[in-house]
């Protein structure tokens, strides 16, 4: 299909969906990068005047990939559900937007047409709203997940606690994990980022993460973030897996780079649920995504940067995962040049992962050679706990030492649940005030130990 939109006098012309999504995206150096961005404001404005205009049944109707050349477009037309779609089959994208912050799209109408909802609609929609407009409809969406503890609820905000080391030296990784633990961080998961990819060294993590958590009755999950063939081989070695891991992305061609394929995670995800680990849920899936992915591995097919990053939730969205979170500034400038940048990809991210019904959370993060600074990550990081989101990656000081980034710090989860009034997941929270670590507040308490019982002694 062609597009058209006149403005002042002048015919814009659009070839296809593609190039129409591509033109219609804010500005953002990823898509300048592979040269499918809009030539100027006044072409973004047309495209989007086009694409407001455009009915959501055309996405029905053509891929920005053939179905023949990508495994997620097929996955992603195979798995349609029409029956959800009919509610809004009718409309228009700029229909939908106006449906969307109205009051009659609550939490149940938008839970029930998700499945309904393809990453094209999705990317489309998200491209005709403000910043505001992201949050005032992803706060409306709650999708609640469950292993250990239960991620997702109404006025809460789950953290994931990141214990890096840069040689993977165990005590190194106990001393960040206690630091955490000590300020209230980790429901969501205590997640290790190895800086190998030792299959001996990823099962000496693993078992030290469940040793921790079983000599101290915590009810969280854990993951050692290692490429998800080198789960598998933990998993049939006998090791206490609980979630599996793997980054995935929007197309197959950039999947395959990464070394995973479809087939691949339906065998984990079996293989993961059938250690039955879990205590009030079976979500064992962790998802890491990113927009500027698919670029940097060459397999864009020149669809822009945030369409390709919402294919990677339809992927997400086929194995119920407990988390996924976007891992929004740490690809680097090329992608995402600056603070506006980054902060616009967030909302962006969490609003269609949310649509979508995933889990949707976010590292909030930025590389040093960014055009960035933590008065960005202060401003996401607010933002996205007022549109609600379900978790956020949070390190040591705000600086991961293995991976040489800038995130959020544990004090940053105390600020953050204090200012918006939000509690980690409730069995966490149970726990911490039988540890007495957090006051009625969310705050430190002021007699709370310096450290855990037996935590790190030299004897182990």
């Amino acid at each position: 299909m062609v597009f058209h939109a006149t403005l002042q006098g002048e015919r814009y012309r659009f070839d296809d969906l593609r190039t129409l999504l591509a033109r219609a995206s804010p500005l953002r150096s990823g898509d300048e990068l592979i040269g499918v961005a809009a030539a100027d404001p006044v072409e973004r404005v047309a495209a989007r005047e086009a694409l407001a205009n455009l009915p959501l049944r055309a996405f029905l109707s053509e891929s920005v990939i053939p179905f023949e050349q990508c495994d997620v477009t097929r996955l992603v037309v195979e798995r349609h559900d029409a029956a959800a779609f009919a509610p809004i089959a009718h409309m228009t994208v700029g229909q939908w937007r106006d449906w969307l912050l109205g009051h009659e799209a609550d939490a149940g109408a938008l839970a029930a047409i998700a499945r309904g909802l393809t990453p094209e609609m999705v990317s489309a929609v998200s491209k005709l709203m403000r910043n505001q407009d992201l949050i005032a409809v992803a706060r409306k969406v709650r999708v609640v997940t469950a292993f250990r503890n239960t991620q997702g609820l109404k006025g809460r905000l789950g953290s994931r606690l990141q214990p890096n080391h840069p040689t993977d030296d165990a005590r190194g990784i106990a001393a960040a994990l206690l630091d955490g633990l000590l300020l209230g961080a980790g429901d969501a998961v205590l997640g290790i980022n190895p800086a190998t990819d030792s299959i001996e060294t990823g099962m000496v993590l693993v078992r030290m993460l469940d040793e921790v958590r079983q000599r101290y009755d915590i009810p969280t999950q854990s993951c050692v973030l290692t490429h998800i063939t080198n789960t598998l081989a933990m998993i049939a070695r006998g090791a206490p897996v609980d979630l599996v891991f793997q980054s995935i992305a929007g197309t197959q061609r950039a999947n395959e780079s990464f070394g995973v394929s479809l087939a691949l995670l339906d065998e984990a995800h079996q293989a993961a649920r059938s250690l039955r680990r879990g205590s009030v849920g079976e979500n064992v899936m962790y998802f890491e995504t990113g927009q500027g992915a698919a670029i940097s591995a060459d397999a864009h097919f020149g669809v822009d940067q945030q369409t390709l990053e919402v294919r990677a939730y339809a992927v997400a969205r086929e194995y119920a995962p407990l988390l996924v979170n976007t891992v929004v500034g740490f690809i680097g400038p090329e992608y995402l040049y600056d603070g506006k940048q980054i902060i616009r990809a967030g909302l962006e991210d969490h609003f269609c992962g949310k649509l979508m019904g995933l889990p949707m959370g976010c590292d909030v993060c930025y590389t040093n050679h960014a055009e960035a600074d933590q008065d960005d990550s202060d401003d996401l990081m607010m933002l996205l706990a007022a549109a609600g989101v379900n978790f956020l990656i949070a390190v040591p000081g705000g600086d991961d030492v293995m991976l040489n980034y800038q995130s959020l710090s544990y004090h940053d989860i105390l600020t953050l649940r204090s200012v918006y009034d939000a509690a980690p997941a409730p069995e966490f929270e149970h726990w911490l005030e039988r540890m007495a670590l957090l006051d009625g507040r969310r705050r430190v308490n002021a007699n709370a130990p310096l450290s855990l019982p037996g935590f790190m002694d030299p004897r182990d």
